[in-house]
C-alpha cells in the first residue's frame, strides 16, 4: 500500500512537470540539540528505497562543503543548513540544526503537520535541577507544570503555529529562560478541489467526479478517505479510499452544487472542497409518432386496441397524452422516463373507430403526432349471429308472403286467372349474405291438373351452405332445424246432399293438410 501511495504521489508530481524531491529526515527529531551530541540524518529517495550514492549540502554562515556518503546516512554535530540530494531527485528541502552550548533550551521537531502530535521539551543541561516549568506561546502562559518537562499538544494544527519558550525555575529559585522557537505547522494536504468531466452534461450520461488533492513528500504514506455530496443533504457515497466516484446516469433534478470531502483514516485532519455547480442540460422532445399495436390499424371488437407514442429524441420525464381526433377527448396521460408510452383500450367497440393522435412534452414544449384512423372491424361471432337471426326472420316472412300467395292464386285459378309462369325454371341461387329463399314449384309427378282440389304440393326453402354455395333442402316434418314444412295444400269438397256446392260455400269449405308453422 505504501509503494503504490508512493507511486500515485509521483505520476502525479511528474504529471505537473516537476521532479521530485528527496527528503530528510532525523533522529532524534529535534532541531536543536547541546553542544557535543549528535543527530543523524537520513536522506530517502521517496520512502522506497536507499540509494547507493547521497550527495550531501552543508552551509554554515558563509561556509559551504559537499559530501558524498555511499549510505543515506550522515551523523552531524556541526550547526548549520544541511540538504541530500539521491540520483534523479531533486534536493530536498533544508534542514536548520542549532548545537547550543546554552544550559537551558527548548526542543522542538523538524516539522510538524496537521494531526500530529507536537511535543516540545524543555532541557537542561548539568548538575541544576529544575522545579517547574511554564511554556509560553506568542507571550502567553499556556502550560505550567511541576512534574513533567513537556509539552503535549495531541493534535497540531495551524492554530499553532508561532513562538514558542519554556520558561523554568531551578531548585534555588532562579528563573531560567530558553530560546525562542519558531513553530510552523504544515498543511498535510491542502483543501481537495473537486472536478467534473462536464459542467453541464446532457441527461441521460454518466459523469465522473474526482477529488483532487496531494500529499507532501514526507507523508507519502498517509491514507486518506473521500466522500461526495450534492447540496447539503444527499450523500452520493461512504467513505472510501477513491478519489473518484461516477454518476452512471444524470438527470435534470441532480442538478445542484456538488463537493467532496478528503480526511485522513485517523480522522484528524477532515476538509471539503468548495462546491461546484452542476447544470444538467435537457434533449427537447422531437419526432412524436402515435402507431396501433395491429395489422393495418384495424382492431376486431371485443380486441384490446393499444396505442403507443414516442418521440425519436428527448430525455427525462415526458409526458405522453392520447385524444380523439373528431371529438378532442382526451384518453389519458403517462409521465414516465422513457422514449415510448403505451395507452390500452379495452374490449373495443365500433364506437371506437375514427382519427387518433397523441402529444408528448418533456417540458421544452408540447408536440403533436400525426392522426392515425382506426378501424373497428365486427367479430365473426356476432356476424353469424346477426345472419341466423335474419334468415329466421326472413324465413317467417317469406312462410306468410307464401301462404298469402297460395291462397291468392287458389282463388285466381278458380277463375282461371292465375299463371304461373315457367315452372321448370332453376331457383335462383342466393348471394352471400342472403337471406334464404323460399320458392313455390308446382309439381307434375303428384298433382292433377283436373283436380280442383290440389293446388301446390311442395314449398323448397333454399340455404346458403357451409362454403357460401346454394342449398336446396326438401322440407319434412321430421325436420326439426327448419321454420317451414309445407309439403301440401289441397281443397276439399265434400259431398252434399245434392252433390253440388254452390259458390257462396266453397270459400267455408277450404281444408289444408299437412302445414306445420314453427
Amino acid at each position: 500500500m505504501l509503494l503504490w501511495a508512493s507511486l500515485l504521489i509521483l505520476a502525479s508530481v511528474r504529471g505537473q512537470h516537476a521532479a521530485p524531491k528527496s527528503v530528510i529526515s532525523l533522529h532524534p527529531p529535534w532541531t536543536t540539540v547541546f553542544k557535543g551530541e549528535k543527530v543523524n540524518l537520513t536522506c530517502n529517495g521517496f520512502h522506497i528505497c536507499a540509494p547507493e550514492k547521497i550527495t550531501w549540502y552543508h552551509r554554515y554562515s558563509w561556509n559551504k562543503k559537499q559530501t558524498e556518503t555511499l549510505g543515506n546516512s550522515l551523523e552531524v554535530h556541526d550547526s548549520g543548513e544541511y540538504r541530500c540530494q539521491a540520483p534523479g531527485w531533486l534536493q530536498s528541502n533544508p534542514v536548520y540544526l542549532v548545537f547550543s552550548s546554552d544550559y537551558f533550551i527548548l526542543q522542538a521537531p523538524y516539522s510538524v503537520f496537521e494531526g500530529d502530535k507536537l511535543v516540545l521539551r524543555c532541557q537542561s543541561k548539568g548538575k541544576k535541577k529544575l522545579s517547574a516549568v511554564k511554556y509560553t506561546w506568542n507571550g502567553r502562559v499556556i502550560a505550567n507544570s511541576s512534574r513533567s518537562w513537556d509539552l503535549l499538544i495531541p493534535l497540531a494544527s495551524s492554530n499553532n503555529s508561532g513562538p514558542y519558550q519554556c520558561i523554568g525555575s531551578s531548585e534555588e529559585n532562579y528563573i531560567i529562560r530558553s530560546n525562542i522557537k519558531i513553530i510552523r505547522i504544515q498543511e498535510l494536504f491542502p483543501r481537495p478541489k473537486l472536478k467534473v468531466t462536464a459542467s453541464q452534461p446532457t441527461e441521460g450520461n454518466s459523469v465522473n467526479l474526482s477529488c483532487e488533492t496531494q500529499l507532501p513528500l514526507e507523508r507519502s504514506d498517509s491514507l486518506l478517505h473521500f466522500v461526495f455530496f450534492r447540496d447539503k443533504e444527499v450523500i452520493l457515497s461512504n467513505w472510501s479510499r477513491s478519489p473518484e466516484f461516477q454518476i452512471t446516469s444524470i438527470w435534470r433534478e441532480d442538478s445542484g452544487w456538488y463537493w467532496c470531502g478528503a480526511e485522513t483514516v485517523t480522522h484528524s485532519v477532515c476538509k471539503r472542497s468548495h462546491p461546484l455547480h452542476i447544470q444538467v442540460q435537457r434533449i427537447p422532445a422531437s419526432g412524436v409518432l402515435l402507431e396501433i399495436q395491429s395489422q393495418g390499424s384495424q382492431v376486431t371488437e371485443g380486441e384490446t386496441l393499444v396505442l403507443v407514442c414516442s418521440v425519436a429524441e428527448g430525455t427525462g420525464n415526458t409526458t405522453f397524452s392520447w385524444y380523439r381526433e373528431d371529438t378532442g377527448q382526451d384518453l389519458g396521460r403517462k409521465s414516465e422516463r422513457s422514449q415510448r408510452a403505451e395507452l390500452e383500450v379495452l374490449a373495443v367497440r365500433e364506437s371506437h373507430a375514427g382519427g387518433y393522435y397523441c402529444t408528448a412534452d418533456n417540458g421544452h414544449g408540447l408536440l403533436q403526432s400525426e392522426p392515425v384512423n382506426v378501424t373497428v372491424r365486427s367479430s365473426p361471432r356476432r356476424r353469424s349471429s346477426l345472419i341466423t337471426v335474419g334468415a329466421a326472420g326472413g324465413s317467417f316472412s317469406i312462410l306468410l308472403l307464401a301462404v298469402a300467395l297460395l291462397f291468392y292464386c287458389w282463388h285466381q285459378k278458380k277463375s282461371g286467372e292465375c299463371f304461373l309462369g315457367d315452372t321448370t325454371r332453376s331457383p335462383p341461387i342466393p348471394g352471400p349474405g342472403d337471406p334464404a329463399l323460399v320458392e313455390l314449384q308446382l309439381l307434375y309427378g303428384n298433382a292433377h291438373l283436373k283436380e280442383e282440389g290440389l293446388v301446390y304440393s311442395e314449398i323448397q326453402i333454399i340455404q346458403q351452405g357451409d362454403k357460401g354455395e346454394a342449398s336446396t333442402f326438401k322440407t319434412s316434418l321430421e325436420d326439426k332445424h327448419i321454420s317451414v314444412v309445407y309439403s301440401e295444400v289441397k281443397t276439399q269438397l265434400p259431398d252434399d246432399s245434392a252433390g253440388k256446392v254452390g259458390n257462396k260455400d266453397e270459400d267455408d269449405m277450404d281444408t289444408y293438410e299437412n302445414v306445420l308453422l314453427i
